[in-house]
């Protein structure tokens, strides 16, 4: 993709572009700093899995023995991301690694991977409520967020940013839409922020208010999956509920991820006939495949892949073949959120004010209510068998 396909005519030229940011512009890529960042990643996520898979065995006989069972690893890969973020700006190394920070690439082949654990029969017959949920509460808290930030005068890229992050899947969902918009790498950042931010807490708050509220376990999971914003931290917060809600959860939750699609290309066809529009410049429909973000197609023949052969082999190859898989999601998604840890900034935060925070914050408390409501509806009495 050429640098003129990659740029919003109303954008200036020494902002940069989602499609900037993961391409690049050739120039020094392969430069000491940059090894140096992706080692400093590899390096976190090593340490991140090294805690997932020890902390259960160093706290299994004591009092925090439910809690050290329970926190997955994107948890520790962020934390591990923060404290390696400290460590490097304290050294005043930081800023000069952050091209090796890769997280759109890491999140983006995660996502890819990930499809091929979306299998459409699966979703189709275990849990046909979750698309009328998903395509409820999406619309529902995409549209709420959406208004809300208009009415604050908020960007519109960083507008469509939130909304997508609200009310889809997070930070996979802001990639998205960012590279549907061409936001600038910093909207995507804060966006990333907020999400880390307003999701680590609902990990251990919801299944605790989920239990004091008494709800069944099929509701409990389709509310985690409905409302948590991104897969991993729906994926811990289910752990914790038990087995029965992680697995409603997982499903709700990609069922949501396999519809990024449909808000990619909504929204790529807004900002290429409306607001990207010059005066007297009649658009064109390549405009919707240049900035539509290629790797959803990647994620959809992948879980198309899946669900063939899913269908086809023996379950003894299909458990292998899933356990492959997961090793190397996780692995991607781990450095991903090393990555996140790595990029986050405080100042980011404070810079943008406080509009922002307050748009992401209502429509998160938007999200729980909403999606507690459909979920008890729609998964009243809902089991698996």
């Amino acid at each position: 993709m050429s640098t003129e396909n990659t740029r919003s005519t109303n954008t200036p030229a020494d902002d940069r572009s989602l499609e900037d940011s993961v391409v690049g512009d050739g120039r020094g890529l392969w430069t000491l700093a940059f090894l140096a960042g992706l080692v400093a990643v590899v390096v976190g996520g090593a340490v991140a899995r090294y805690l997932a898979v020890h902390v259960p065995e160093w706290t299994a006989e004591g009092s925090l023995a439910e809690i050290g069972a329970a926190v997955e690893y994107p948890v520790y890969a962020i934390a591990v991301g923060l404290a390696l973020n400290g460590v490097l700006a304290a050294a005043g190394v930081r800023d000069r690694l952050a091209p090796g920070f890769r997280t759109e690439f890491f999140i983006k082949t995660g996502l890819v991977v990930l499809g091929a654990t979306v299998v459409f029969s699966v979703i189709v017959r275990a849990a046909g409520p979750a698309i009328l949920q998903g395509l409820l509460l999406i619309s529902g808290v995409f549209g709420f967020t959406w208004w809300l930030a208009g009415r604050l005068g908020l960007d519109e890229r960083l507008r469509a940013l939130l909304a997508s992050a609200v009310s889809i899947c997070g930070v996979s969902a802001a990639i998205a839409a960012a590279g549907a918009v061409r936001a600038r790498r910093e909207q995507l950042a804060y966006t990333a922020s907020l999400v880390i931010i307003f999701a680590l807490p609902s990990i251990f708050v919801l299944p605790w208010l989920a239990d004091l509220l008494g709800l069944s376990p099929a509701v409990t999971g389709a509310w985690l999956g409905g409302n948590i914003d991104t897969t991993a931290a729906v994926t811990a917060a289910g752990s914790i509920a038990g087995e029965e809600p992680l697995q409603i959860a997982s499903i709700v939750k990609l069922t949501q991820n396999a519809l990024i699609g449909i808000v990619a290309v909504g929204l790529t066809a807004w900002f290429a006939f409306k607001v990207d529009r010059t005066a007297g410049e009649k658009p064109r429909a390549i405009e919707l495949w240049h900035r539509f973000p290629k790797f959803v197609l990647g994620f959809l023949a992948a879980s198309v892949l899946a669900t063939v052969f899913a269908e086809q082999a023996s379950a003894a190859r299909l458990e292998d073949f899933d356990a492959t898989i997961k090793v190397f999601r996780d692995t991607f998604l781990t450095l991903a959120f090393v990555s996140i840890g790595l990029e986050f900034k405080v100042t980011s935060l404070r810079e943008a004010g406080w509009k922002p925070v307050g748009v992401f914050a209502a429509a998160t408390v938007f999200n729980i209510l909403l999606a507690l409501a459909l979920a008890s509806v729609l998964f009243a009495g809902f089991t698996l068998d």
